[in-house]
């Protein structure tokens, strides 16, 4: 059965209305009497039921009560109701007093009886319009072909959500139960739905064969989040959450906003705190240059940096596209001491054009070649960008008196089984060996893998499930560190703002996840089922991977920092003398093109370095 594909005609329901307040006033009469009204009752209430009818037919047209679609009734189409057939009946009280006190002295009809239809009128006008939404509904949308969900968090915005949810009018979503922590809501119902304490999560899951959790709790800790989301995605329940209430649309929420959670959610990590004060003392009133700003680092770190107001702050990258992009993204926030610059930081006289220009107190060293297949196959330009390229940098901090330089390097230095490694490594000795040189302070950041970064895993992750599949991973058993992108970036400020020159700072990073568990999860999230909806593919390790990363050598450890997620590595160090010679004469290979013998030469650079599924491991001793 359907419902007609046009809406019902006003006149009708103008029909409708008016002949539904008849029929209420005759009720009315028969309830007033017992159902054995006298012959003169009847004959005064048939006198009055001209005025009546007029009454209630001005009112309905004035308060277009007919003009609303009944399948669509909301709260305002009652209030609505309520004000035109409050208004009527207050008219027919005055009447009646006047006619009782000034006329003669008898009323229309009993106020009883006026008192019986309002309340028989406003229920009947309001339960038809709500009949006729619900049968719609049914009709359109069984319950046996809606969603089943079931919403984590039964305060006030739960009961949002469920509302928000009922009102919908396509929506095709049944909330059948609430799930909370608190013991005392337990057994309890909203509006129809059943509270069940978080600790029958699966249970109910599995009872009610839920397809669908909503996470509305505002702030929910991290921990909690990511137990439910990984009992739901067991279940092969998809998860969806209630955005933060500033972002609601003029402060109401609309089922259109409730979207699926974010992989970042499954981390189950709390938050990160940092000392703001300790940043903005170091950062305030500076003069800030970012290399490789148009990074996935280098841009978070510009958005960050911008807040803490800083004097000037100059980005650098030699990418075009992704810098243009990233000056419209700011070209909103209000800052007005930001200046973009295309430039390569493996051209010592435009890196040093620019420190002349910029003159620069702190520098954030971001700029770098990542991709480590890619530097596995091209190992003379990993050599110039990320040896060279931060030697560059490096000099010119000693150069102009810079006061602070900021390497920002990677997990992928510890142990380097790959070129991209090895050269980020090459790029710590050289800037560790530096400090004990110059006035120039210089740090070290080292850290693991970001979640949404360009290149990694995750956007690879979303376009292959939007494209259907398979998804690639290298090898079943291959884990790595995560950290989200704005996490990364605090930690490199506050290190930053901490370090006294030579640190090499290291980043608690968690436990460490398996990639594969990482793409079986992205799959739940979409909704999808892993063997019926799309596949993942194993490809095999690429040259240059590794299994397992790690943040610290087979000779490194740590001592602890005052935030405890930052650790500081204690590392062998290298006479600078010594070291800057050997890089000069790694970085003088270039020309030659010979890709084998700077291989080697950053083996004898990095003794720890072996090759892994690449052709250079045959240089390994």
């Amino acid at each position: 059965m359907k419902f007609p594909g046009r809406h019902t005609p006003r006149w009708l329901i103008f029909l409708i209305d008016v002949l539904i307040c008849a029929f209420s006033l005759m009720v009315a009469f028969l309830i007033r009497f017992e159902f054995h009204p006298p012959k003169i009752e009847i004959t005064i209430g048939l006198a009055f039921f001209p005025l009546f009818l007029s009454i209630r037919a001005l009112s309905f047209f004035i308060g277009k009560t007919f003009a609303g679609i009944i399948r669509y009734t909301s709260t305002q189409d009652a209030i609505r109701i309520f004000t035109v057939i409050t208004s009527g009946s207050v008219l027919f009280i005055i009447l009646n007093l006047v006619r009782a006190n000034f006329f003669d002295g008898i009323y229309f009809v009993p106020m009883s009886i006026i008192f019986i239809e309002y309340l028989v009128t406003l229920f009947l006008l309001i339960v038809t319009r709500i009949a006729v939404k619900v049968l719609y509904v049914e009709l359109k949308t069984p319950s046996e072909s809606r969603k089943r969900v079931v919403i984590y968090g039964a305060g006030e915005s739960g009961l949002i959500t469920k509302r928000t949810i009922d009102s919908e009018r396509a929506s095709n979503i049944q909330v059948v139960a609430f799930l909370d922590d608190d013991p005392s809501k337990s057994g309890k119902k909203i509006e129809g739905s059943t509270i069940y304490h978080t600790s029958k999560a699966e249970e109910i899951f599995e009872e009610k064969n839920i397809e669908q959790i909503i996470i509305s709790i505002q702030k929910l800790p991290a921990a909690p989040k990511a137990a439910m989301i990984n009992k739901a995605l067991r279940h092969n329940i998809q998860v969806l959450h209630v955005p933060p209430v500033k972002r609601w649309i003029k402060g109401e929420l609309s089922v259109n906003q409730i979207r699926e959670i974010q992989v970042e959610d499954l981390l189950g990590r709390a938050a990160i705190r940092l000392n703001s004060s300790n940043i903005l003392k170091d950062v305030e009133g500076k003069r800030v240059l970012v290399t490789g700003a148009a990074g996935s680092i280098g841009g978070e770190l510009a958005r960050q940096l911008a807040a803490y107001g800083p004097a000037s702050l100059v980005l650098l990258d030699q990418a075009e596209t992704p810098m243009f992009e990233l000056e419209y993204q700011l070209s909103d926030s209000g800052f007005d001491f930001i200046e973009y610059v295309i430039g390569d930081v493996r051209n010592k006289d435009r890196m040093k054009r620019l420190f002349d220009h910029a003159k620069p107190q702190i520098v954030y060293h971001a700029a770098a070649y990542k991709h480590v297949p890619l530097m596995e196959s091209n190992p003379s330009e990993a050599v110039l960008t990320n040896t060279l390229g931060t030697k560059h940098i490096a000099d010119l901090c000693d150069e102009m008196g810079v006061e602070r330089m900021v390497l920002v390097s990677t997990d992928k230095a510890v142990n380097p089984t790959n070129v991209m490694g090895a050269t980020k490594r090459v790029a710590e000795i050289y800037v560790q060996s530096k400090n004990t040189v110059s006035k120039t302070n210089y740090i070290t950041t080292r850290f693991g893998n970001v979640l949404g970064s360009n290149g990694s895993v995750i956007p690879l992750f979303k376009k292959q499930i939007a494209s259907g599949g398979p998804m690639t991973v290298t090898h079943k058993d291959v884990t790595r560190y995560f950290m989200t992108i704005p996490e990364a970036v605090q930690l490199v400020l506050e290190a930053g703002a901490m370090g006294q020159g030579g640190e090499i700072f290291v980043f608690d990073m968690g436990e460490s996840i398996r990639i594969y568990d990482l793409a079986v999860n992205m799959i739940k999230l979409s909704g999808l089922e892993l063997g019926k909806d799309i596949e993942i593919k194993i490809t095999g390790l690429r040259p240059g991977e590794k299994l397992f990363e790690e943040l610290l050598n087979n000779e490194e450890n740590t001592i602890p920092t005052h935030h405890d997620k930052i650790l500081k590595a204690t590392v062998r160090e290298y006479e600078f003398e010594d070291i800057g010679v050997r890089i000069d004469n790694l970085i003088s290979l270039f020309d030659g093109q010979n890709n084998e013998r700077m291989v080697e030469m950053l083996k004898e650079l990095v003794p720890e370095y072996r090759s892994e599924n690449s052709e250079y491991s045959k240089l390994d001793h």
